[in-house]
């Protein structure tokens, strides 16, 4: 009866650890990395640089297009007035297999004048420069785009688009995924939200 009594304790315990395993290995929607063809809002909390969701992904592309919308909450007072001129990040991508500030194109945003101003933002061999390529409107979506040329980047906004260099030598751009960012020298004043779809 014990021998009875153990077997059938054992089978029930065996029963339970492989409904725990087949649970666990049940895939999850990670809500921190959700599918690319989604919007996703980024959130910039204040007193934060980061925002919410920035997971390292590994990119290998001729071109990144994406739909931006910001709403008011990207209008903002630096501490410093000096630092109101500061680029903070939006969306783009580390290049040549290395780090951003060696390698990478994005583009970049401000409050400025009262407009928002977007701009083409790169490094190349460690040396970063900037050019304005429009002015987005609040609460509408913005159609970009990074393509990756030869010895070029074209960032498009819009309809309007820039030429900036590549000093990369990989035929794509190689890398990884960057995400919005606060700053420049200063903390986000209060939570500033952003609306990303990859095309």
């Amino acid at each position: 009866m014990k021998n009875t009594i153990f077997i059938v304790a054992l089978m029930l315990a065996c029963c339970s650890c492989q409904k725990s395993v087949d649970v666990a290995e049940q895939p999850k929607t990670d809500s921190t990395n959700p599918p690319s063809t989604s919007v996703i809002e980024y959130l910039i909390k204040q007193g934060q640089q980061y925002c919410d969701k920035n997971p390292f992904q590994q990119v290998s592309v001729s071109e990144l297009k994406f739909t931006v919308k910001f709403d008011s909450s990207a209008i903002y007072q630096t501490i410093d007035p000096a630092n109101q001129v500061d680029i903070n990040k939006l969306y783009g991508f580390s290049d040549n297999n290395a780090d951003h500030h060696l390698f990478s194109a994005r583009f970049g945003w401000r409050w400025k004048n009262n407009e928002l101003q977007i701009f083409a933002y790169i490094y190349n061999t460690g040396i970063m420069s900037f050019q304005q390529i429009g002015v987005a409107n609040i609460g509408l979506e913005n159609n970009c785009s990074i393509k990756v040329s030869g010895n070029s980047y074209i960032f498009s906004m819009n309809g309007y688009s820039v030429t900036m260099p590549r000093a990369s030598t990989t035929s794509t751009g190689l890398g990884y995924k960057l995400y919005p960012y606060f700053g420049g020298n200063e903390m986000a004043p209060h939570d500033i939200r952003i609306w990303i779809k990859e095309l």
